[in-house]
């Protein structure tokens, strides 16, 4: 009980001096951080590993979002300065990690343990969720603030056709590179922790390397679901009045591509259940 505490309060301390720091920052809003708080919680009572993970993402995440503002304000409709994300924003890339972790720590008594299905299938698959989810998560923020910046102008991923930057569903060679360097960023982190939480046989402790091209794979395949759904199911168009591509209907506005289906968050949502679900099932094959 007593290490309960200690590990609860530590993990409130950082949280808070994250969140206060995100939130100085402009990276986060209010209400992001009433989420953000309990989530980071969460993470690091269900393990260090994951909480590593979650700031990775969150802190590269950040720094590519200000990265050339002055140009994306130009662009992005929905330019915010920091990014500023909100408490959907946050819940839609955190809450399926979420739950895997809080399953994983019951599984395991709060014990880090390696990817190897010989000595558990169930949490060799939460593993590999958990390290599919945040390489999508972080491959498709890598992917859209990057690309944004590329001077090429991007293609629909449905058509190939070149579209406007900012267009749901456009792809640029920059982005999509970005997003497996986004993924394999989360995979070396998954397994440079490990070696310090876990305990394997010399084998199976080779074999966890295999997760950092895996968690790359996943960013990019996460940020390709993200794009295909983006370019069907998500509206983009062009308004005449304010020069930018916008995410709405309107008068004055002037379809590209997409059906007002899915807005954004949805879209996340389910480009990171689906390469979650995919790389838990590849790590049981790998490993």
């Amino acid at each position: 009980m007593d290490g309960f505490l200690i590990r609860l309060g530590f993990s409130l301390l950082l949280s808070f001096s994250i969140a206060a720091r995100a939130l100085k920052r402009k990276s986060v809003d209010s209400s992001a951080v009433l989420v953000g708080i309990p989530v980071m919680v969460i993470h690091m009572l269900a393990g260090y590993r994951f909480a590593v993970l979650l700031l990775v993402f969150f802190s590269t995440s950040s720094k590519v979002t200000r990265l050339g503002e002055g140009k994306k304000r130009a662009i992005d409709a929905d330019f915010k300065e920091g990014g500023q994300r909100n408490w959907i924003q946050v819940l839609s890339n955190s809450i399926i990690a979420t739950i895997l972790v809080v399953i994983f720590a019951r599984i395991t008594q709060g014990h880090d343990r390696c990817l190897d299905s010989k000595d558990s299938t169930v949490v060799t698959a939460l593993l590999g969720g958990i390290v599919g989810h945040y390489a999508c998560c972080n491959g498709d923020t890598w992917s859209s603030e990057l690309g944004m910046l590329s001077s090429t102008q991007p293609r629909l991923i449905t058509t190939f056709k070149k579209v406007r930057k900012g267009t749901n569903g456009g792809v640029t060679v920059h982005g999509l590179l970005a997003a497996a360097a986004a993924g394999f960023v989360i995979g070396v982190a998954f397994a440079l922790v490990g070696l310090v939480t876990t305990e394997c046989s010399a084998d199976v402790a080779k074999r966890q390397l295999f997760v950092v091209p895996i968690a790359a794979a996943a960013g990019l395949f996460g940020s390709l679901i993200d794009s295909l759904l983006g370019a069907t199911l998500q509206f983009s168009g062009y308004c005449t009045v304010r020069k930018k591509v916008v995410g709405n209907e309107g008068p004055t506005v002037v379809k590209i591509s997409g059906a007002s289906i899915l807005d954004n968050n949805a879209v996340n949502a389910v480009a990171i259940l689906l390469t979650t679900v995919i790389t838990s099932v590849t790590c049981l094959y790998i490993f």
